[in-house]
């Protein structure tokens, strides 16, 4: 059997280290905000190229609070507009709701997924004050075209990087620098998963960066002096010393998966199957490998008889989800089509060689 993923095995080369730093953090007793998150941020602000990181809890959280510091900077004000992609997780959208702003839903385009330009210019309205891309998949949005899209409407920046650690642009600039501000999830499925749950928020604005620091703690600037009304969001302790060890591992296991990927890509001859887009450099880690078949549910369970493990990633576009009934009259066939047809192949780097041909081999007989 050969699962989607199995975490115990991508965590398992790291146990000693593991029970190194879980020992040391026994014997220090400081077990909220302590040196190991302060040594991660210092250290995954490095790694992205930014001035700053704060950890909140989440990856969700870290988006609401990006978009909450703003509101404090009165850069936003509530019901403000968010340029949001229809074809996210719908943590992305759920975060601009919980900030009290107004989602406004963008088609995707049908190659790399990501915001359809086209529809993206007809969504502006005077309200519209943030746009906020999803590097999904693991896949940069054209950045380029969004920082020209946000200064022609004077617009803020947000990435999620949910999925993106370690993308790198053409300018050599990684996934986390590229925004105003980008929201990160740890959670332990991601490149860079944690343990548990956890999160990051990179920027190089010094005073948001301060603000968020304190919102994520009560809104506390000293303690128990509340400046603003905060949030309990943390990232924990020893979540930040995992991913500090982890951390190191990162570059090596995105090229193994790049290296998944091309053998895909390469290999797959199915013409029943439509194969992702991918220029071939370093925008894109391969958080999932993404094939489309209008056969989605029959390839599943073929393959799942064969011994391989596949997920839908994911079934139901957020515009359909109950808990976001006031946009279930919007239509975004791009999307919609996506929903029904994509399905994620295994690509974790823990992969052999002959695991990979076996994947190859049983979705070309499919």
């Amino acid at each position: 059997m050969i699962p989607f993923l199995d975490i115990k095995q991508l965590n398992a080369r790291f146990e000693s280290e593991f029970k190194q730093e879980f020992e040391a953090f026994l014997d220090k007793g400081w077990y909220v905000l302590g040196d190991q998150v302060t040594q991660f941020e210092e250290a995954y602000a490095r790694y992205c190229g930014t001035q700053h990181c704060v950890g909140p809890a989440n990856g969700l959280d870290a988006l609401r609070l990006i978009l909450e510091g703003y509101k404090i900077q009165n850069k936003l004000q509530p019901g403000d507009e968010v340029l949001v992609a229809s074809n996210t997780y719908i943590a992305t959208v759920l975060g601009v709701l919980q900030a009290g702003l107004q989602p406004v839903l963008v088609e995707a385009e049908a190659t790399a997924f990501n915001f359809d330009f086209a529809d993206l210019t007809r969504r502006v309205t005077p309200q519209t004050k943030v746009i906020m891309p999803t590097h999904l998949y693991g896949q940069l949005c054209d950045m380029e075209k969004v920082h020209a899209f946000a200064k022609a409407h004077k617009l803020l920046v947000v990435t999620d990087a949910a999925q993106s650690h370690g993308a790198t642009a053409v300018s050599g600039k990684r996934s986390g620098s590229l925004a105003d501000a980008s929201g990160h999830s740890f959670y332990p499925t991601k490149n860079l998963g944690a343990l548990g749950d956890g999160g990051a928020i990179t920027t190089d604005d010094k005073e948001l960066a301060q603000v968020l620091r304190a919102l994520r703690n009560y809104g506390f600037e000293k303690r128990y002096v509340s400046t603003y009304m905060g949030l309990n969001s943390r990232l924990d302790e020893i979540q930040a010393a995992f991913l500090n060890i982890k951390l190191k591992a990162l570059d090596t296991d995105n090229e193994k998966r790049r290296a998944i990927a091309r053998r895909y890509l390469e290999e797959i001859k199915n013409p029943a199957i439509t194969l992702p887009f991918w220029d071939g450099s370093d925008n894109h880690v391969f958080h999932l490998f993404v094939i489309q078949t209008k056969r989605r549910d029959a390839l599943a369970a073929y393959l799942k008889e064969t011994g391989i493990g596949t997920i839908i990633h994911y079934p139901i576009p957020p515009h359909k989800q109950q808990a976001l009934s006031d946009f279930a009259h919007l239509e975004f066939p791009v999307t919609e089509q996506l929903h029904k047809e994509v399905l994620s192949l295994p690509i974790s780097p823990m992969l052999t060689s002959q695991e990979v041909s076996y994947i190859i081999e049983q979705v070309n007989a499919f």
